[in-house]
Formats: C-alpha cells, structure tokens, sequence
C-alpha cells in the first residue's frame, strides 16, 4: 500500500526555514509500528498520522511520533497539522477563519486557522493541559548537563525546573545569547538526569538582544533521536505559562516572541501567549505561520501488521 503525505515548514514564512514536518492525512490502517518505522524513514523532528475521531463534534484523531518514540502532544506537528488540512482543502473552505480540534494522548487540542490579508496562513493551538511544575534541578548540575558553567546559568526568576502543558521539558535560563550558543549537550549527564525521574526533553533560553523577539531558544531531545529541534510549540507554550506563573502580577494575558533554530540555520518564529487569573496560569496558546514545501506517496508494503487507529 502506500499513503499520501505533505511536507511543510512550521513556525516559519519562509519555506526551508522553520521546523519541517512530515503530515499523512489519511492513515487508517497503519499500525503503530509501522508509523514509528515511517518516522524514522522521514527522520524530521516529528511525523503526523491523522484518522477520523473517535467521538462526534471533534475534527480528526492525530498520533504523533518523532524518530524514536510515539510522544502525547507537541506544538509544531498540531500546528503544521491543521495547516496542511485547511490548505488542501481537507477542511472545506478557508475564506478567513477555522476551528478544528484534534484528539490526542494529551487530551484535545484547539486549533485555529486563519488566512491572512497578504493569503499566507497562521495556525494557534490552545495547550490541552493546564500548567504543571516539576522537580527544580541545581544550577551547577544543569551546567554539567550543557556543558557550560555555574556561572552561565541564571536563577533569579526560577531554578532550572521541569513545566509541562501536555509534554513535560526541563527549562533552563542562561546569562546571554554566548551562552546559548556555547551549549553542547553531554548525553551521559542527561541519562543520569532521566534516571532521577526528569525530563528526557531540554529547553534553554536567554532574554533576545534584538528586536525581532523577546527570547532565544534552543531546545535538545537527543534521546527523542532529535539531537536539537529547530522549532517546538510545545516547550514555547510551556515556557508561556511558566514565566507567567512567576510574573509578579496576578491576572492578565501575558505574550513573547520567540526565536529558535537559528544556530541550525533554520531560523523560526514563535508566538506564545499566556493567560494569568488570580495568580494562576489559567491556559497557554502558541501560534505561528506555515509553509507548504511539498507532497508524495510513500509506500509501506504489504506486511503491515495489526491496525491501531
């Protein structure tokens, strides 16, 4: 058999940037295998599978694998998702806006897609899970872990420490974009960390120093098969609630522009907003634009195995 796929650019007007993404619309049939072994054969930072839902009122089913795992929410596949169903026409017609709403793992996940004035389009996914905070991990441990030093690491707002919104990372903040820059992961370190119950998924940022964004990011899944990932919505959403959650203030709607895949040439822009009610982070959303870059057939053989819609 083989099956449709499109490939598009996320969080990103620019085709070759951004994080690329593998969507195949119809995957009814596939086990989950199969997909895994799909995944592999794309090798991008994650590939989509989208199947009817299961229940009336929502939009379709979605699984989403990187290279070596099925993972239960992330930004850029939701995202690139809806894109590649509303531009091919998948969804009816996109004259400004829709609403869709993907089943997944994590729960259900909004998206809203609107065509703008100049015909590109944004795409905007509500998080399907309220902030949640982890464990905090010392500053000179996470230096090791990045290969940097204590003094690199920066504390003031919050500890390094484990956020979640659906997919749960470790955050780190750093002094400067030569910080950010100077990180090179150390596998065995980030094992020993794994191992103490932490995240297997980093996320390291700084304050911007241009005006194009607020905040630099750079985000590590390497035992995900991603070493680094140019672009991840789900950590950006989560570091929306986190900084909000920690902003001395104890309601309104909090925004950032973040930039990320820069150091791997693939620059991306990430809009991450936050909504704090009496002291608590109530929801996050992270939106961006998309680009499509091509489509195919892939074939997957006969011996396919068992279903898993």
């Amino acid at each position: 058999m083989r099956y449709r796929y499109y490939l598009c650019d996320v969080f990103t007007d620019t085709r070759f940037g951004g994080n690329q993404l593998a969507v195949l619309p119809q995957a009814a049939g596939l086990s989950g295998e199969r997909m895994q072994q799909i995944a592999r054969e794309f090798n991008f930072s994650e590939t989509t599978f989208v199947f009817p839902p299961e229940e009336a009122g929502h939009t379709n089913k979605v699984r989403i694998f990187t290279p070596g795992a099925e993972v239960p929410f992330a930004g850029h596949p939701n995202i690139g998702t809806a894109f590649v169903l509303a531009t091919t026409g998948r969804l009816g017609a996109l004259d400004t806006t829709l609403s869709v709403t993907f089943e997944e793992r994590a729960g259900l996940v909004p998206i809203t897609v609107r065509k703008r004035p100049d015909h590109s389009v944004w795409c905007e996914l509500t998080a399907p899970e309220r902030l949640s905070l982890g464990k905090t991990v010392d500053g000179e441990t996470v230096a090791a872990m990045l290969s940097l030093t204590a003094d690199d690491i920066v504390t003031r707002t919050h500890l390094p420490q484990v956020a979640s919104v659906g997919l749960p990372f470790l955050f780190v903040e750093v002094r400067d974009r030569a910080a950010l820059e100077r990180v090179r992961m150390n596998g065995e370190k980030l094992e020993t960390l794994v191992a103490d119950d932490l995240p297997p998924l980093v996320h390291v940022y700084t304050k911007s120093d241009d005006a194009a964004s607020d905040i630099r990011a750079r985000v590590f899944a390497p035992l995900f098969g991603v070493p680094e990932d140019p672009a991840t919505g789900s950590a950006n959403c989560a570091l929306a609630g986190l900084l909000s959650h920690y902003a001395q203030h104890s309601q309104g709607m909090d925004n950032w522009r973040i930039a990320q895949g820069v150091e791997l040439g693939r620059p991306s822009l990430l809009e991450a907003r936050a909504e704090k009610r009496e002291d608590v982070v109530t929801d996050t959303w992270i939106g961006g634009a998309c680009v499509l870059v091509g489509e195919g057939w892939i074939e997957v053989g006969s011996a396919n195995g068992p279903a898993q819609a």
